[in-house]
């Protein structure tokens, strides 16, 4: 009923707009596939942006470190001496409830784009993404008084996936402009990786990290979707509705996606707009699991993956001349606020999303 009601906003919203060559001709920077491009014409692109998680709810509701330490920990039923890896078996002793707390994550994300118009109909576009993710943890003892132990850290960065899609434009007036998104878009990064880490039994050993600290998944997703921009007096509308799902895949792989975006913009003058975003995602949890991946901590069930989040977002877009040629550059940013989480089991609390870009018309 809620995407029902979203695609039935865009109808409602398609009167009167336009695209425009000015500031507020481009949408916030958070979007992606926002425009098309006239035949001839390329455009390249660099994101980079920032967020961190902290603190934890269970299925939506906040919970305190007491209560996470209290819930069951499923990796237990499954570490005999059959399902254990030989190398991690010895020094990760299963306790029966959690003994990991995530303290805080950040991920940062490095997104290099092109984008180019063999016709005024179809604009393709191509994407790059490197991802850098930190995570901080405490530890306590498995049984017993559950002491504090101490923290540790892991990590892990990669070229994390890439893309290509088409724009195919199916309306453009002074008024209003329309484009569907049609691509594939393929997970390349590593999907085992390992990291040190401090046990319930007060040892150091490597593991191979949770799902969340994977840089990919190897599958291969479906991108589909819809925009719609509007001008209405001197401001404008846009609408975006955007499919994620998994068409091939190893053996997990993070949940398929839905996305909602929509924006309104307005300017301060030709080279300087303003936008307002609310962003709507809703994602399922893991598909399958890694057998290797078993740990006292949340990250490593694939049920507490998914779930829904609104965003709030203000950006900036503005038009500049760094790099010479016969088209201006455009230099973004968009601060994005989460105002409202469900998320699927137990998880980290997303914090504020900062994004930086740059594009430069050719």
């Amino acid at each position: 009923m809620v995407r029902l009601l979203l695609l039935l906003s865009i109808l409602l919203f398609s009167i009167n707009i336009s695209a425009m060559s000015t500031a507020i001709g481009h949408g916030p920077i958070g979007l992606m596939a926002d425009h098309f491009h006239k035949k001839g014409e390329w455009m390249i692109s660099l994101r980079v942006s920032n967020m961190e998680m902290k603190k934890n709810t269970l299925d939506g509701k906040n919970i305190s470190d007491i209560e996470v330490l209290n819930q069951p920990n499923p990796s237990f039923k499954m570490s005999s001496m059959n399902d254990m890896p030989m190398m991690e078996m010895s020094s990760m002793k299963m306790p029966k409830n959690l003994s990991v707390i995530p303290r805080k994550m950040t991920m940062r994300m490095i997104m290099l784009g092109a984008m180019y118009a063999p016709s005024d109909k179809i604009t393709l576009m191509g994407m790059a993404m490197f991802n850098e993710k930190e995570m901080e943890l405490d530890t306590y003892r498995g049984m017993m008084n559950r002491n504090y132990l101490g923290s540790f850290e892991t990590s892990s960065s990669d070229l994390s996936k890439i893309s290509l899609s088409a724009l195919f434009n199916l309306h453009e007036s002074e008024s209003s402009r329309w484009h569907l998104i049609g691509g594939l878009e393929k997970s390349i990064g590593e999907n085992t990786k390992k990291g040190m880490v401090l046990t319930p039994m007060n040892t150091n050993t490597s593991i191979t990290l949770p799902y969340g600290m994977q840089p990919s998944d190897k599958a291969l997703r479906l991108l589909t979707g819809v925009t719609n921009v509007t001008k209405i007096n001197n401001f404008v509308l846009g609408n975006q509705i955007f499919f994620r799902k998994s068409i091939e895949e190893e053996d997990w792989n993070f949940g398929d996606e839905f996305e909602y975006n929509l924006w309104f913009q307005g300017s301060f003058n030709d080279n300087i707009s303003y936008s307002l975003r609310l962003n709507y995602l809703d994602t399922d949890s893991i598909n399958g699991k890694n057998e290797n991946i078993m740990a006292p901590v949340q990250t490593a069930n694939p049920r507490n993956y998914g779930g829904e989040i609104l965003n709030i977002g203000i950006g900036f877009n503005f038009i500049t001349n760094f790099l010479p040629g016969k088209h201006s550059d455009r230099l973004a940013i968009e601060y994005i606020i989460p105002i409202d989480q469900d998320k699927s089991g137990l998880q980290m609390k997303n914090e504020a999303k900062f994004i930086i870009g740059f594009q430069k018309s050719l």
